[in-house]
């Protein structure tokens, strides 16, 4: 069956929380899109997963924090990866426009 939507479709989005949706998942790699409208990674908590996440900024700023303390400034058109278990958190994103981001995750090298 085919699917099809929009990465820029900001439907559902809200200040109080990030949207997230799974445009794909097969075992071993998962793609979402994220709008986030404002929202910040809660103070004193980190993420850090167990896969490789190679992220994308398509629309809005917004503002990474490494645990080693760099901080990452990101426009419409940035990306990176981040390796599995990099302690990293996200300290901005912009509300008016929203970021859009899309993330694939994917299990890290042997």
């Amino acid at each position: 069956m085919l699917e099809r939507g929009s990465l820029f479709d900001a439907a559902g989005a809200s200040t109080d929380r990030e949207r997230v949706d799974v445009l794909l998942a097969r075992p071993g790699a998962r793609v979402e899109r994220i709008v986030s409208t404002g929202q910040t990674t809660p103070p004193g908590e980190w993420y850090d997963q167990p896969d490789d996440e190679w992220v994308v900024l398509l629309a809005g700023r917004a503002t990474l924090r490494l645990e080693d303390g760099a901080r990452l400034e990101l426009g419409p058109g940035d990306w990176l990866l981040i390796p599995a278990h990099l302690r990293h958190r996200v300290e901005a994103t912009s509300a008016d426009p929203p970021c859009v981001w899309v993330a694939v995750h994917v299990a890290p090298k042997p």
